[in-house]
């Protein structure tokens, strides 16, 4: 169980951040972000989680503001992995989580 968590706390941070660095980017790079490479690839990284937001959400949500969204669910979700990880650590005596 705790492999089961460490494995989906990594790779919820690598998706946070990627879409952190996007927003990183997007302020700094203006309207040439879209022709920087290391831009793109922020962009493929987080695309499996910006792609199901994308359907959740209405239309009305507008297309630049689905990295946001997502952001944020993210981080929602990571601080329920991490709570969870630490309460499972907790109800099991582990030495190493203290």
């Amino acid at each position: 169980m705790l492999t089961f968590l460490n494995l989906a706390q990594l790779v919820l941070y690598i998706a946070l951040l990627s879409l952190l660095g996007q927003g990183i980017l997007f302020v700094l790079a203006g309207e040439r972000r879209e022709t920087n490479l290391f831009y793109k690839l922020l962009q493929l990284l987080a695309k499996p989680f910006t792609t199901p937001v994308r359907w959740m959400t209405p239309k009305q949500v507008s297309d630049k503001h689905v990295p946001i969204v997502t952001f944020f669910l993210l981080l929602l979700l990571y601080a329920v992995v991490t709570f969870e990880k630490v309460t499972w650590c907790l109800k099991n005596n582990m030495v190493g989580c203290q």
